[in-house]
């Protein structure tokens, strides 16, 4: 039972949530400046009943129920751990336009017409807006219920009298709840909206949805919130003027956290895409310098990727150095190894590394792809393009194992590659035979001698 006290006024940063009792201008927490806001909250005493409670012995758990319910879209479902989860609660993030709402409008057609009911909860849009949008993807209507709500106690109201299968909250950051007095997207009201929804999704076993909006710096709004909240943080990610649509994994209870599934937007909506790795090489350039291909494993699934770098005389007292997909530390740090290691001084030239179709890339096993494709526009040869490259590379200039080298060398066997470049000590570890010629290399030097014709 809950006995109101006194009310009093805190200041809350809007990036993490800190609690502070007086206004900062910089967040002590995240180091955010202006985020502070302030809200007033009521402090409550809250009393338990004496409850006898019993351990329940690991073994007797019953599992049977979490059955995954497979959506019909195979890229979600892999990103997801193979379906959706009976009582999970799912955040999907990304930037304005990239297109979380028709990818959950899609998923919400596929369980009800397989399944059971669906309920779009939005309070962004109007009942016309989703049902053109709904025309545009050849979504029947009829399927899928809409509600247009951003009061939370009254969107409760409505799913416990008929417990829908899927929820979509569209978007968490325009519900409220009349318990607090603070406005609605704000830290307190993202928190207590979520831990709701939470809480009717474990208890009725209905799957929610929350869509959320993301800041200036590529973070959900009330990360640190709501990341820890839910069972699974998904991130759709893309640029605008690419038709590429990536869905990653950031957190998931229920499964890898290192899958993604990759789309196509079309004017119907989003297309699946079946065979990625031919579809970012298709329109590969051949014998241009700076160009190579190498292979980032995601989760399971290995890309085959373009990697183009181009290096040219710096115009302005500062060289520069620009990335696309490739962590830009990491490119510094590759740029000084080239310098120091291999005598490739590019050290007065700008320097432009690029992946490709718009694919972020996080592993160092495309460190040898990197530096090959910097030394082959630096020195205007172009690499051999038959030729796929695996590796990471030590500050010594060595070329380092990787992990799953196999499934990596499958994947460019299978798109028709005449040789694979990986490190020495993956050579010696392979127990496959494959049709494909594997080449290994203990150095950047050696690998430059090999593949730059």
């Amino acid at each position: 039972m809950l006995t109101p006290n006194k009310t009093k006024t805190i200041y809350i940063c809007q990036a993490c949530g800190h609690h502070s009792l007086r206004w900062v201008g910089k967040c002590p927490d995240c180091g955010t400046w202006n985020s502070m806001t302030e809200e007033r909250v009521t402090k409550r005493k809250r009393t338990f009943a004496k409850q006898k409670m019993t351990p329940t012995p690991l073994g007797e758990v019953d599992v049977q129920d979490e059955d995954r319910v497979k959506t019909g879209l195979k890229e979600f479902d892999r990103v997801v751990g193979g379906g959706v989860i009976k009582g999970s609660v799912v955040l999907v993030g990304g930037d304005p336009g990239i297109g979380k709402s028709t990818l959950l409008l899609q998923i919400s057609e596929k369980i009800a017409s397989g399944y059971d009911k669906v309920l779009y909860i939005t309070g962004e849009e109007s009942l016309k807006q989703i049902r053109l949008r709904s025309e545009r993807l050849k979504i029947i209507p009829d399927k899928i219920e809409i509600l247009t709500e951003t009061n939370l106690d009254l969107i409760l109201e409505v799913l416990r009298q008929d417990i829908p299968f899927m929820v979509v909250i569209d978007s968490i950051q325009t519900t409220y709840t009349q318990n607090l007095e603070s406005t609605p997207g704000s830290i307190s009201q993202i928190r207590e909206c979520a831990h709701k929804l939470i809480n009717f999704a474990k208890e009725t076993g209905s799957s929610v949805f929350l869509v959320g909006h993301v800041t200036k710096d590529g973070s959900i709004a009330g990360p640190k919130v709501l990341e820890h909240m839910v069972d699974t943080v998904l991130y759709f990610e893309g640029e605008k003027n690419h038709i590429y649509r990536i869905l990653r994994t950031v957190k998931n209870r229920f499964g890898s956290t290192n899958e993604i599934g990759i789309f196509q937007m079309q004017e119907y909506g989003l297309e699946e895409v079946e065979n990625p790795s031919l579809l970012f090489l298709s329109e590969r350039a051949k014998d241009i310098s700076g160009s190579v291909v190498v292979c980032s494993l995601e989760g399971t699934r290995p890309l085959l990727l373009e990697l183009q770098a181009l290096v040219s005389p710096s115009t302005y007292g500062m060289p520069q150095r620009v990335s696309s997909g490739i962590d830009y530390k990491r490119l510094s740090l590759l740029l000084a190894i080239l310098e120091k290691r291999a005598d490739v001084s590019v050290g007065a030239f700008d320097v432009f590394v690029n992946v490709a179709g718009g694919v972020k890339i996080e592993e160092p096993a495309v460190d040898l792809g990197t530096m090959v494709a910097i030394a082959s526009s630096f020195k205007d040869i172009p690499a051999d393009n038959r030729s796929v490259l695996l590796g990471e590379v030590g500050l010594g200039g060595e070329v380092r194992a990787v992990n799953q080298i196999e499934r990596r060398i499958k994947e460019a066997e299978k798109l028709g590659f005449k040789n694979c470049i990986i490190p020495q000590g993956n050579l010696k570890a392979l127990n496959q035979r494959f049709n494909i010629k594997i080449s290994g290399v203990k150095s950047i030097k050696e690998t430059f001698d090999l593949i730059l014709i």
